[in-house]
């Protein structure tokens, strides 16, 4: 676009010289915007994950132990983000920041809040992921849920929020006890709270809150509000999860179809 302009004007006070002079100065700022975008995304994508790993490491030693279950699946989230080469030893680093006594977290969180810039998606998918962290041992302690509940709050989301996403993780990986099994009736409890319904629910009440949620947490529409190319992968396992957990709920009813 700025490269026509630029032709325009030129031909327009220079004729043909001037439309080709000014075609060049037009492509030249084209250039440099795209360059000057580009850049600023790369470094808003370096923050982002700065802020996510940090942050992560000092969840998952709010207990004062990182778990070698916490330590892989902070690895998983690594491999779902496509984290290679020199961004994921960044990533590692920011988590390891994040497990030192000194670590700043509530400046880290408001780091975060300011780049997310308020957009609710992409906090739902951030506490999404701090969430996949810290429940990968099987339970969540009481600190870690704390400070979780802590971060959400000062993200301005709320402790709903934050139960609503352990009840649809749970339903996911077969609840907090999920190496011995967990009882079927409470997996369904579970993704009756993944999709904010109580067990009572209609099956009009079902049908609308899982269409809501899934239309909500669609990548592409995600992507067309704003949401980085790197957290596509935690909106594409989210929408999996609400799919398992409507799938449950479907199974368990002869009148959800």
């Amino acid at each position: 676009m700025l490269t026509i302009i630029g032709a325009m004007l030129g031909a327009l006070f220079g004729g043909f010289a001037g439309l080709v002079f000014g075609g060049l100065l037009g492509y030249a700022a084209s250039f440099a915007v795209r360059q000057f975008i580009v850049g600023n995304l790369q470094v808003t994508q370096a923050h982002l994950l700065d802020s996510t790993f940090s942050i992560m490491g000092a969840l998952c030693k709010a207990d004062n132990v990182v778990t070698r279950d916490e330590i892989n699946a902070v690895e998983q989230i690594f491999n779902m983000l496509k984290l290679h080469g020199e961004t994921r030893k960044q990533a590692k680093a920011a988590f390891n920041r994040g497990k030192q006594a000194g670590f700043d977290l509530d400046a880290a969180v408001d780091q975060f809040a300011q780049i997310s810039r308020g957009r609710g998606p992409l906090l739902q998918l951030f506490l999404q992921l701090q969430c996949m962290a810290v429940v990968a041992d099987g339970r969540v302690d009481p600190a870690e849920r704390a400070m979780l509940v802590h971060i959400a709050q000062r993200l301005g989301l709320r402790e709903a929020d934050v139960s609503q996403l352990e009840a649809l993780l749970r339903a996911a990986m077969g609840g907090p006890s999920a190496m011995g099994g967990q009882p079927q009736k409470d997996r369904l409890a579970d993704a009756y709270a993944a999709l904010g319904l109580s067990v009572n629910a209609t099956p009009s009440e079902i049908k609308r809150a899982y269409r809501k949620l899934i239309s909500q947490n669609h990548p592409d529409k995600l992507a067309a509000r704003g949401l980085p190319e790197s957290m596509r992968p935690v909106a594409e396992e989210r929408s999996r999860e609400l799919n398992s957990a409507y799938n449950m709920i479907k199974n368990s009813r002869s009148d959800v179809r």
